[in-house]
């Protein structure tokens, strides 16, 4: 029996990111993935009272920002309940309150990263965790090393932050890396698309809870520097984490299709 031939590669499905042809396009795909990332991450148990907030650039105008409203579940938001504010805070569309705190650091951050679309921030459990020990992520497994020496710790905590100085001196200490560990606060990501961003959120989370058990059980084997370099130059490119994404958007925007409403 001949054995069936190979199907060429060039006919094979894989997804990539979208290229958009209007702002208007892309303004719309940007607020479809940040529903669908607030609705995942509310599913991931991230939410914390009126804590978290993801915001999204707007294509158009470089100084607004999409993001979630103020105290609305993070499971039921639609696209038709994100509101935009501009770098100030004040909302320029929509119809809820935005939450001023998110608002300061993160406007600072898309300030001082105009290649950052999307910005993450919520008071998750492990993350929380690491934050209050004042460390940084160990390059114990391969979904570590994405964050090898490409995250940053900053080592302060001043309360809830609702100064722009003081959000200044996080988005500094951010630098060039992709995710913050805020000391006694919780993590903060960002992403060239909505789905990096959250997509480093999740891993970074992950990755926390993976460092405290390891910890708690032993004492873990770190990585060398070499294979952790080699590591993060494979998988910390915000392609990789688009990639990693699409799984968890095709499953909420297939499962709660209310949320493009």
């Amino acid at each position: 029996m001949q054995a069936p031939t190979p199907i060429p590669v060039e006919r094979l499905q894989f997804a990539m990111p979208p290229a958009h042809e209007t702002p208007e396009d892309e303004r719309r795909h940007r607020k479809e993935r940040l529903a669908g990332a607030l609705r995942i991450f509310g599913r991931l148990g991230y939410e914390d009272g009126v804590s978290g907030h993801i915001t999204a650039r707007d294509p158009e105008y470089d100084d607004c920002f999409w993001v979630n409203p103020f105290g609305m579940p993070f499971k039921h938001i639609t696209v038709g309940d994100l509101v935009l504010a501009n770098g100030d805070g004040q909302v320029v569309e929509g119809r809820h309150h935005v939450n001023q705190a998110a608002f300061t650091v993160h406007a600072q951050i898309h300030r001082a990263r105009p290649d950052a679309v999307a910005v993450a921030h919520c008071h998750s459990t492990h993350g929380r965790a690491l934050a209050a020990l004042g460390e940084l992520l160990d390059p114990i497994t391969q979904e570590s090393c994405a964050f090898y020496e490409s995250h940053a710790l900053y080592d302060g905590y001043t309360g809830v932050t609702v100064d722009a100085e003081e959000g200044r001196l996080i988005a500094a200490g951010l630098g060039d890396h992709k995710a913050l560990i805020l000391r006694n606060h919780g993590l903060l990501t960002l992403g060239g698309s909505v789905d990096a961003a959250a997509w480093w959120f999740i891993s970074m989370e992950r990755s926390c809870q993976v460092q405290l058990a390891a910890r708690a059980a032993g004492r873990p084997v770190l990585i060398g520097h070499k294979a952790a370099v080699g590591t993060r130059e494979q998988l910390g490119s915000d392609l990789v984490a688009w990639i990693n994404y699409q799984s968890l958007w095709q499953d909420i925007s297939r499962s709660e299709p209310d949320l493009l409403t």
